[in-house]
């Protein structure tokens, strides 16, 4: 269950945009929120990159800085008129991330931010089953979304943030083992990293080479 907040946080790109930069406090602001997932990687300017479920292109703009073959994917034709507005560089194809219209081993990297929390446990598995598919041998898979905080004074203000702004899948998505999930798919994790009074997790996983 969400409140009303949930859908005009959708509807109107200002509060989206507003609760973003509040959320983003705890980690030191919006640009080194959207640096938190790709700290450590090489991203050379001829990989092939793709943002997962890209939103209006918040993330989008970090990747086109380092990669000139960056596609972001979403499902919503609202999100994907704004993010090629605000990311021309880009491309962008309006899909669902469980079914992703793309080859096997098309992309070095698969970049997703706070877009597993929005969904139901089944179709989070199908796409960390999608994402290993479009992922070549070596390439990688990162992501941040919520955890379940290891600071008890993050509590309130999390259970706060999920019940006015997000629903039962965000509560789903911070009790499950993600890195264990990602191994049971057949990634090797390469590292799970908590912020924000581990109310937030970045995880980098690598396919297996070939």
């Amino acid at each position: 269950m969400s409140t009303i907040l949930r859908d005009w946080s959708y509807q109107y790109q200002w509060l989206y945009d507003s609760v973003s930069w509040l959320a983003a406090l705890s980690v030191g602001g919006e640009g080194r929120f959207r640096q938190l997932a790709l700290q450590g990687l090489k991203i050379e300017r001829e990989m092939k990159v793709l943002d997962l479920c890209c939103g209006s292109g918040q993330a989008t703009q970090v990747l086109v800085e380092r990669s000139q073959h960056v596609t972001g994917l979403d499902a919503s034709p609202l999100s994907l008129k704004r993010a090629r507005k605000n990311v021309p560089q880009a491309e962008y194809v309006e899909a669902f991330a469980e079914k992703m219209p793309f080859p096997d081993d098309q992309f070095d990297l698969v970049h997703t931010s706070v877009a597993l929390h929005e969904m139901e446990p089944e179709q989070r598995q199908q796409i960390l089953q999608e994402v290993y598919r479009v992922l070549r041998p070596g390439g990688c898979f990162t992501l941040v979304d919520f955890h379940a905080p290891t600071n008890p004074l993050f509590w309130v203000g999390v259970s706060l943030f999920l019940v006015l702004f997000e629903t039962h899948t965000a509560w789903d998505l911070i009790k499950t083992d993600l890195p264990q999930k990602l191994s049971e798919t057949g990634f090797q994790v390469i590292q799970q990293t908590l912020y924000a009074g581990g109310s937030l997790q970045v995880i980098q996983a690598k396919k297996a080479e070939a």
